[in-house]
């Protein structure tokens, strides 16, 4: 099992960090390989809707983006943890996740997909859906825990003080491991589920 995790912290060693170290623990004493990407102190500009990639297979602009997307075909399963600006993911994260979502091809379907908000005090519940839907338009179940996917801290390590944080991140990780490996034994059995032709709908035709 691999977990490919992108923290969109600016800050190295930040609270964002503190809720990533407590998965990645939790997943080294499962056995799960881990890898940390931190993309926020990144430039990476958005999405410019030019389609390139669907001829070339990668996005034109060629950074961490690029380099993220055989990591993430590789993987099992995705976390993707934010700092919560303004009840919102880091900007540089959701430029990097509109550009390594379009970009790749490969089928993401029953990936293990889980968010994670980090903030002083409030916008974790928006920031929480706005990284899940991510996942859901992919075709990748969302892991759970104890709680909504929360740590919180301002200063520098004090996410290390919330103590339900915390506890929520390694229910997570177990979470996450269980439905990475049923989903292992699943599609082993019986195949990922059949897919019908895309049927779309536009509101102007």
């Amino acid at each position: 099992m691999k977990v490919l995790i992108i923290n969109g912290s600016p800050r190295v060693g930040g609270n964002t960090a503190v809720a990533v170290n407590e998965l990645v623990k939790t997943f080294d004493a499962e056995g799960v390989e881990t890898e940390v990407v931190q993309i926020g102190n990144k430039a990476i500009r958005g999405c410019i809707a030019c389609g390139s990639c669907m001829q070339k297979g990668k996005c034109v602009f060629d950074d961490v983006v690029n380099e993220l997307a055989p990591k993430f075909e590789a993987a099992d399963g995705l976390v993707v943890a934010s700092p919560v600006y303004y009840a919102s993911a880091n900007g540089t994260l959701i430029s990097c996740l509109d550009r390594l979502f379009f970009s790749t091809n490969f089928d993401k379907t029953m990936k293990v997909g889980a968010g994670i908000a980090v903030a002083r005090r409030g916008g974790c519940s928006a920031t929480y859906d706005e990284l899940n839907k991510y996942f859901g338009i992919s075709g990748m179940p969302i892991a759970s825990s104890q709680y909504w996917n929360s740590v919180h801290g301002r200063e520098q390590g004090q996410a290390k003080e919330d103590a339900e944080g915390l506890q929520t991140m390694r229910t997570l990780a177990k979470n996450m491991i269980f439905l990475m490996r049923s989903i292992a034994l699943g599609k082993e059995k019986y195949g990922l589920p059949e897919k019908e032709e895309w049927q779309p709908t536009h509101f102007i035709r």
